[in-house]
Order: structure tokens, then sequence, then C-alpha cells
């Protein structure tokens, strides 16, 4: 249930209906072109699971196929690739106020055999510019001792030939973007890292399998038994009657009381199946309560008849505002990652616009009746009370701008 409830939030939040729309078209082909080359939509998707059970992950947009200077400035090509990092691999040197300004991450890498790990530190220097460190260290027995290679050893590994040791940004925004979910870290209060969306809920996790365990045994434990007297294992020519693998069929003891027992006995024992049934059913509904779905998120029943769109919105009404919840946070992580992408396509030389706008809209369809609200903003159009503009950017997801130029020509009245 904890890969379940993993995989579900992930779905909600970042899905294929997520639209990413800027208002210079320019800028909109560049970015989602590299998104398309880092597989976003997967990998964005994959890491937002992996955000879900860990707590916090990061994405770190990065220039490779760049020529970088002694000094360590950037002067001339590149492309922009994006590294996706989970929890145990970020490590948070300073932050304020839950945001972090300064950290390490670590890559692992494998070469014939041999285990790499990259060290990459995002820091503020004078006049609070961002400079990237970055050291390789080399495992020499097993796990327990590591060696620093020196940025000439590092060079002759495949996974490192461009990687320069220093690297300065001239930005003073980070070149790193945390992604956590939206729930404070009652675990640790300090530490800017978020916690596993089941965190609180451990305890009826555990509850849940042992109840499911237990259900298991039921059936095991409960099986048909037919116990036989020992004359009538054996035929007369001194086959066995019944077959040997069989486990239904077991023998009375030499010494059993014929007149009690008879020749067959047969034990067929009750199965618990409503107690446990109704067990795992309940922490199913508390489980969901605790991390935000509502009481009625995991059913087994396909419930009776179908139901409208109102009556599903207003039995998801605690998933919608824990999902808007976490869409806060996920929706200024995907502007930062964008800003960051536009900034460093400026760097390889492209003409892009850093201030243009940006319009995430999400995907809350499973859970609000998007019908009802549609015809609801036309009443409004057509009272006056809403612009066309504003209609086309809220539902063609586009900027009030790129909705102005889009809406089309007013018909000629006739005479």
């Amino acid at each position: 249930m904890a890969k379940k409830l993993s995989e579900d939030i992930a779905d909600l939040l970042l899905n294929e209906r997520v639209m990413i729309t800027l208002e210079d078209e320019a800028t909109q082909e560049f970015v989602q072109k590299v998104l398309d080359n880092n597989h976003f939509l997967v990998m964005g998707n994959d890491y937002q699971e992996r955000k879900a059970y860990s707590g916090t992950v990061a994405y770190i947009p990065y220039l490779y196929n760049a020529v970088v200077q002694e000094d360590g400035t950037i002067s001339a090509g590149g492309e922009i690739g994006i590294n996706y990092v989970d929890a145990k691999n970020i490590y948070p040197v300073s932050w304020n106020n839950g945001e972090v300004t300064e950290c390490i991450f670590t890559f692992v890498h494998t070469v014939r055999q041999k285990k790499y790990v990259q060290i990459q530190f995002h820091r503020i220097e004078e006049k609070g510019m961002y400079v990237i460190e970055n050291s390789v260290l080399e495992c020499t027995k097993g796990s327990t001792e590591w060696r620093e290679l020196t940025e000439q050893e590092w060079k002759q590994l495949k996974p490192f030939t461009n990687l320069a040791a220093r690297t300065e940004t001239g930005s003073t925004e980070p070149q790193f973007v945390i992604d956590r979910l939206n729930i404070t870290n009652n675990a640790a209060e300090c530490n800017p890292m978020g916690i596993a969306i089941f965190a609180n809920a451990i305890d009826t996790l555990k509850k849940l399998d042992m109840e499911f365990d237990s259900y298991c045994n039921e059936f095991d434990l409960g099986r048909k038994r037919i116990f036989v007297a020992p004359e009538m294992l054996t035929n007369e020519d001194g086959s066995p009657t019944f077959d040997p693998d069989d486990s239904v069929f077991y023998s009375l003891p030499e010494d059993y009381d014929k007149n009690q027992a008879g020749l067959i006995k047969e034990v067929d024992m009750s199965l618990r199946v409503e107690q446990h049934s109704k067990a795992i059913e309940d922490d199913l509904n508390y489980l969901s309560l605790k991390c935000g779905f509502g009481t009625e998120r995991y059913r087994f029943d396909g419930g009776a008849g179908a139901k409208t769109a109102t009556e599903i919105i207003s039995e998801n009404s605690d998933m919608y505002r824990m999902l808007k919840k976490h869409e806060t946070i996920l929706e200024d992580v995907l502007e930062r990652l964008i800003r960051i992408i536009i900034r460093l396509g400026i760097v390889t030389g492209n003409a892009l616009d850093i201030n243009t706008d940006i319009v995430i809209a999400f995907d809350d369809s499973i859970i609000e009746d998007k019908g009802a609200e549609r015809q609801q903003d036309r009443q409004d159009v057509s009272m006056g009370v809403m612009r066309h503009e504003e209609y086309r950017a809220k539902w063609y997801g586009e900027t009030v701008e790129q909705a102005r130029q889009n809406l089309p020509e007013q018909n000629q009245v006739m005479e």
C-alpha cells in the first residue's frame, strides 16, 4: 500500500495532461525541446513517486559538451541536460525558512566494475554568485575506503571526461531545484527535507500487513481435511488408495475409536472472511484519511450504480484540498526549473526571454467536475463578468496575452 499511495499521488500531480505554456513562442519551443530530450514526462512522474515515498527529490539542469575556460566560465557551445536526484543523494548545507540555498548532490557511477561517486557542491561565493564545484571519489575497498581522484585522473573515465572541477554560473540564482511534498516535517522540524506521504501512517501500514497475512493464513489453515481409517489407505494389492501428495486426506491414529470416528471423518473449518474483510476495509479508510485521500479512496466493492460528477467531487473533497496543497509547491518548482533552463539557453547563445510569463495548468479532471465549471464560465462570459481572453487562457492553457491574440475575429454584422 505504501507503493500504491506513492503511485497514485504521482499520477495525480504530474501526468500527461499537465500543460506548461510560455508566452514567448521561441522560448516555449526551446524549453519544450529540452524537456522532451530529457524525457521529463516519464522521469518527472517517476521522481514524483520517489518524492512521495522519500519526501524530497531535486532537479539539476546542467550544460554538457560546453567549452569551459580555466577560470570556470563557459565560453561556447553546450547542450542542456537534467539530472534527477532522489533524497538519499541530497545533502542540504545552508537553508533559511525551509528554502535550501547551498546543497551537495552525489551521483554514483560504476566503471569497469569499480564504484565512483561524483560530489557536486552548489555554493555561493562573493557578490552572491553561485559556483559549482565537482570532485570524484573512487571506492578502493568494498564500501569502506574512498580515494579522491585528481581532475586528470577522473577525465580518463568516460562518465567524467567533460566534467569540470569548477564552473561559475554567473547567476545569483541556484542552478538546482528542490522538490518536496507540502507536509510539515514533524520528524525533524529543523530539517529542510520533506517526509513521505505515509510517514505518519506507518502503524496503519503495519496493521494492514498483519491483517492481510492473517487473511492468507485463514485460508491456509482452514482448508478442508478428511481423516480416514488406516486400513483404508491401501488397496487389496497393497497400492495406495489415495494420492500420497494429496493434502486433503490424513490417516487416523492406529488406536482410534471406530465407534465414534467411523472409517471416514470430514473436517471443514469455517473461515472468518467477513471479519478479516471488514478489518482490512476499515484500515484502508484510516490509511487513506491519514494520507489526505479522504476515507473511501481504496475500496474493493464497485458500489451501487453509477455516480454523477458532483457526487464524486463531494466524496473527493479531502483529496482535492490535499492535491491543491501539493500543487502549490510543485508549480513553483516547475517555474524555477524552466527559468534555469531559459538562463542556460541564453548562456549557450539562444535568443530567449527570461522574463516570459509561465502558465502551468494541472490536471484536476479526475476530482473536479470540469464540465459544470466550464459551463459556468461560459455563462459568466455571456453575462460580461468574464472576458473572452480570460476564458480562453483558463481552458486552453495559454497566457492572457496569447489568448487575446488567438481570439477569432468578430463576425461582421449584416445590415
